[in-house]
């Protein structure tokens, strides 16, 4: 950590990078490079904040120049060559690189064209009992191409959907791969996930393959997943093979296609070149209000802005280790296998996050030797609670980065990870991170030579035009405001399923502000250059005109050791009043007596806001959360202004959909008349 000389009206940064970090930046060298190709401001190396916001402006007021530079210095292979890099910036309907071809599995397969490479792990695979088992480079070339040939087998053609359901494993990896390399369509769920979530999604997309395990192994013990998958194949009727991946042993059912038999043939990989804005996967919404909304994302356009996040600012490249827990039915495991492209080593962990012990996750670091770390702010904020010291405990000195995302990570967290760090190395860069299954990237968070302030994401994403904007659509700075884009990225959705006249689309981001993508979220953009994320703009608290985020309340709220979880929703009421409750998950052997309720009450009005203390303060058995680990706040204000159970939720998007029902309870009790005064 450096200890360069600092502006005294200026909060101090947690950390630093040292120059050595910078100098050997990926971003740095391209930088430079860009300055002396295209056009880009010249860095200048005293002053690194300076550089990567001169740098930041170029990228989003020469778009063209910016995606251009960046195919050119990750050499994107065009089978054929692009008229120009953006035909039309309007948004939604950006033309990304008109009449390019490519194939986003050969870049995701080059590093096994070297031979100096072939042989090294390409896939780390782990599971609960921690031993790493390697794919080659060599080894994952031959598979891809094994399964590849297996689906045009099969009658496999482009633009056909794939499905898996599966758990992160390199066989989903591989299927993948595959999937893309044939010009197909990929889409996958976790085997967690029950028939009717995976139907939800799976039917509205129609896939002609399904790729299925048996079951699988989670928190020490084995979830048989054959009847499930038998109803799968039953409701999913454009099914033409079923692959089986026997992860418990069992034979395949009748009908189905073994694994083995799939790969058991090495072969070279063919890859269908396809334009630019040919489908490559279809990601999902949480879909907690109806219907998952189903998001289709492009080969190019996933591509470009994944070489640009891992390459640039990941710092990802040969000779690292990725390992970000996750599991296929979120965003973060598409992006995971995208480690590929800057042939990074992908770590797989197929497995609880807390077993055998809350640790378990910074023990798959250890072992896999990772260099960069993702998992999510509550896992964080877990093992704090819970007194792990990950820098003490393992050895972590491969570990140059700590990523987060999900939710915002909190004061506490960043000052915890930096603590358990400093008396080791004091050299641990902590990357909150935010974006969306909606582009499948950040929009803000990492970037290598900028430094890292506690609660703050380090700044907007090169490519990336984000703004804080008020309900005017003024950009607005150190204040909160609606997070917009207000020009187009290559991974926004090339359209949605079954949205053919693109309304679905239009009315998820363009709603209030045609022709600028307004994600949902509350941000603050400071003068430093840094993001603030306050939570979802949708279930923003309101008291009295100021607003603030729920993230904020359940930062505070959360460092008393006596509450696991909360939720806090603000309820507009028919006649004008405004609800505020604070549900509370308490920690095993607390109790909600009057002294809590006094100090909960306290920690918000001092640390946040007297306006946003709760009006009640109500002990729940649990927080619901869609399938993806997210605490589901929307559905639960609609629950308690009275809507129904059926009509507020999508049953299969809920973790545990009998905690919904407490709210739906409590919404009556509250509607239902007083009884009458006794005679």
């Amino acid at each position: 950590m450096t200890t360069a000389a600092h502006p005294d009206h200026l909060p101090r940064p947690l950390w630093q990078p040292g120059p050595e970090r910078i100098a050997r930046a990926q971003l740095t060298r391209f930088h430079t490079w860009a300055a002396e190709r295209h056009g880009a401001p010249a860095p200048d190396p005293a002053d690194p904040a300076a550089s990567y916001a001169a740098l930041h402006r170029w990228s989003v007021t020469e778009l063209e120049r910016f995606w251009q530079a960046v195919a050119e210095w990750f050499e994107v292979r065009f089978a054929t060559p692009y008229d120009t890099v953006l035909a039309d910036a309007a948004m939604p309907g950006a033309q990304w690189f008109p009449g390019a071809t490519l194939n986003y599995a050969e870049h995701a397969l080059r590093a096994a064209e070297d031979p100096a490479r072939a042989t090294e792990p390409a896939l780390l695979h782990v599971d609960e009992s921690q031993e790493p088992r390697p794919v080659s480079w060599a080894e994952l070339r031959g598979q891809v191409g094994a399964a590849a040939a297996e689906l045009r087998r099969l009658g496999v053609r482009p633009g056909d959907r794939i499905s898996g359901y599966l758990p992160n494993i390199p066989q989903a990896a591989v299927a993948l791969l595959a999937t893309a390399a044939v010009g197909a369509v990929w889409t996958s769920c976790a085997p967690d996930f029950g028939a009717r979530s995976v139907l939800d999604r799976f039917q509205q997309v129609e896939p002609v393959v399904l790729f299925t395990v048996d079951g699988y192994r989670y928190g020490g013990k084995e979830h048989d997943r054959t009847e499930t998958v038998a109803e799968l194949r039953r409701e999913l009727p454009t099914l033409r093979a079923v692959v089986h991946i026997p992860l418990l042993g069992t034979p395949a059912p009748e009908g189905a296609i073994e694994w083995d038999t799939v790969v058991r043939e090495p072969a070279e990989p063919v890859f269908e070149q396809v334009p630019f804005d040919h489908p490559l996967w279809v990601l999902y919404s949480s879909g907690t209000t109806g219907l998952p909304k189903a998001i289709v994302q492009s080969q190019g356009g996933i591509l470009i802005e994944h070489l640009k996040q891992l390459g640039l600012h990941c710092d990802l490249g040969p000779g690292d280790r990725f390992f970000w827990y996750t599991s296929t039915g979120w965003m973060m495991w598409n992006f995971l296998v995208s480690g590929l492209l800057v042939g990074t080593t992908v770590v797989l962990y197929d497995g609880s996050p807390g077993y055998p012990d809350t640790a378990a996750q910074w023990r798959v670091a250890e072992r896999t030797g990772t260099t960069l770390y993702g998992t999510s702010a509550a896992y964080v904020m877990a093992c704090r609670k819970a007194g792990v010291h990950p820098a003490r405990d393992f050895d972590l000195s491969r570990v140059a980065c700590v990523a987060t995302t999900g939710s915002p990570l909190p004061p506490d967290g960043f000052r915890w990870i930096h603590d358990e760090f400093a008396a080791d190395s004091g050299d641990m860069w902590i990357a909150s991170v935010s974006g969306g299954t909606d582009v499948c990237s950040c929009f803000a968070g990492a970037v290598p030579t900028l430094p890292v302030h506690i609660g703050e994401l380090q700044a907007p994403g090169l490519g990336t035009d984000l703004q804080a904007w008020n309900p005017s659509g003024e950009p607005v700075l150190d204040e909160v405001g609606e997070l917009v884009i207000t020009r187009p990225m290559p991974s926004m959705p090339v359209r949605f399923w079954n949205d053919p006249d693109g309304s679905r689309y239009r009315d998820s981001y363009f709603d209030m502000f045609p022709g600028v993508w307004r994600h949902g979220d509350w941000i603050t953009l400071t003068e430093r250059g840094t993001v603030v994320i306050h939570g979802r703009s949708d279930s923003t608290l309101n008291r009295q005109g100021v607003r603030m985020g729920s993230a904020d309340i359940y930062e505070a709220v959360e460092r008393l050791p006596e509450i696991r979880e909360s939720l806090v929703i603000g309820v507009e009421q028919p006649d004008g009043g405004y609800w505020m409750p604070l549900f509370v998950h308490l920690a095993p052997g607390a109790a909600l007596d009057e002294a809590l309720r006094d100090r909960i009450k306290r920690t918000i009005r001092e640390q946040l806001s007297p306006r946003h203390v709760p009006d009640e303060i109500i002990e729940v058995p649990g927080v619901p959360h869609t399938l993806t680990g997210k605490r589901i706040e929307v559905p639960v204000k609609r629950l308690l202004q009275g809507t129904t159970l059926d009509k507020a939720v999508n049953p299969g998007s809920v973790d545990n959909v009998e905690l919904l029902r407490f709210y739906e309870r409590l919404a009556r009790d509250k509607s239902a008349p007083p009884p009458p005064p006794a005679a």
